[in-house]
């Protein structure tokens, strides 16, 4: 796929449909703030933690979720204010003293000594809920919880609006591919037809996105990656050719759901493979995309050693490829990867929310069969297939002939798919609606 070098054309880039913005509008205007399932982590880690980190990408949510439930004696910060930040930087315990507790620092990776500090106002006080933390520069901030604070901070991350918190549908269980859990989530009632799916993938979850639908998306997305590479690009590293930097996450949004090849993304971007790996890493670090590692036993070794990147969100994912509109996203050649990046992202926002410590990974084997996730938990393996089809088989689970599960127990496989209701497929195989996650 040729890639472009410049930032998507804003005029080509029309997302108005007027039918999915009278559909949703009513539910949107109901409450300008929309509910995240991970609110019920973060009271659950407050009870039994000193310290909660809340990390993701830029404007994902993190100030405005942890807002809508913080005690009323406890003090609100932003680092984001630069009279604050310097008397943070200069003299951190003194600023930890003067605030007192309980607090919330908002954007404190821009002050990596104030985890320090913080380590000694914990463990003075020792007792559970002192401070709240948020930032959007996560692997920096989590060297620093665990160096720092390690057995003090419960970490959670938060991805953008996850497909039932757009809905609305915080009473529906987080998804989980086990039988039980798929047949709580009534997805027979839930579902949609897929022109709508493809119209969800192509808006993506920022909330600024669904507060209001009247919101001009080229606008947004070419403001936030202006402020992007200001502030996060640059706090990371020294990216001297913006232009280039941004041709790159082009080149990297036109590979979502495959496998990560550096050569070939710093060839689009003119760039050498040490730099491709140096900005996959920032992208990563940032919470714009996620790496996603083989599959493998303790007595095997992986079969594959290269991992399949994903953006984290797909909207942001479609404006840098370029898409006009859901029907051509749905037709293009994209529509599969864009499908499956949509369900990555679904099941990887289900698990953070409830805090699960999970591996999710894929399974290739040296005949190029493939299942595309598999997750493991409590001596289980569950393996999840996605297919743009209405009508999958147990033969889309082919590859689990050869999956070796080591001491895991294999749990029926899901295929993932457009149907409309779940259904046994054969063999002990189900499917489950996508539009339902």
């Amino acid at each position: 796929m040729q890639i472009r070098n410049s930032i998507p054309d804003l005029h080509k880039f029309n997302l108005t449909h007027r039918h999915y913005k009278s559909r949703m509008r009513a539910d949107m205007e109901k409450s300008e703030y929309i509910p995240r399932k991970a609110l019920n982590t973060v009271q659950e880690m407050t009870r039994s933690f000193p310290c909660v980190m809340v990390t993701g990408a830029r404007q994902v949510g993190k100030s405005t979720m942890l807002k809508q439930i913080i005690p009323a004696d406890m003090k609100y910060v932003s680092l984001d204010d630069f009279r604050k930040l310097r008397r943070a930087q200069e003299d951190p315990i003194g600023y930890l003293e003067e605030l007192g507790t309980p607090l919330c620092i908002d954007e404190v990776q821009y002050a990596p000594d104030l985890l320090r500090a913080i380590k000694l106002k914990v463990d003075e006080e020792d007792k559970p809920g002192l401070y709240w933390l948020t930032g959007s520069q996560r692997f920096h901030m989590m060297k620093g919880a665990s160096e720092s604070l390690a057995g003090r901070v419960g970490i959670i991350e938060l991805s953008t609006l996850s497909q039932q918190e757009t809905n609305h549908e915080a009473e529906i269980p987080d998804f989980f591919p086990s039988i039980e859990r798929l047949r709580e989530m009534t997805p027979d009632r839930r579902s949609c037809d897929i022109n709508t799916l493809y119209e969800r993938i192509l808006r993506g979850g920022y909330p600024a996105l669904h507060r209001d639908l009247n919101r001009n998306i080229n606008h947004y997305f070419d403001s936030y990656l202006q402020t992007y590479l200001e502030r996060d690009v640059q706090a990371l590293t020294q990216v001297g050719d913006k232009n280039a930097f941004l041709t790159f996450m082009q080149s990297a949004a036109a590979r979502t759901g495959q496998q990560l090849v550096y050569a070939d993304i710093a060839k689009d971007a003119g760039i050498s493979p040490k730099t491709a790996k140096s900005w996959i890493s920032i992208l990563e670090a940032s919470g714009i995309i996620a790496l996603l590692q083989p599959y493998h036993t303790n007595t095997i070794k992986r079969l594959s050693k290269t991992p399949k990147i994903y953006f984290m969100d797909t909207g942001l994912c479609a404006w840098l490829c370029s898409w006009p509109n859901a029907a051509t996203l749905q037709s293009g050649a994209m529509s599969g990867a864009i499908l499956e990046t949509w369900v990555f992202g679904q099941i990887y926002r289900a698990l953070e929310n409830r805090g699960m410590r999970t591996k999710l990974s894929y399974y290739r084997d040296s005949n190029g069969a493939e299942i595309d996730f598999i997750l493991e938990h409590e001596g289980k393996l569950y393996p999840m297939e996605v297919k743009r089809s209405s009508n999958p088989t147990a033969a889309d689970l082919k590859a689990l002939n050869g999956l070796p599960t080591g001491k895991a127990e294999l749990q029926p496989g899901i295929v993932l798919c457009t149907a409309r209701e779940m259904m046994s497929i054969g063999k002990g195989h189900y499917c489950f609606p996508i539009s339902a996650m």
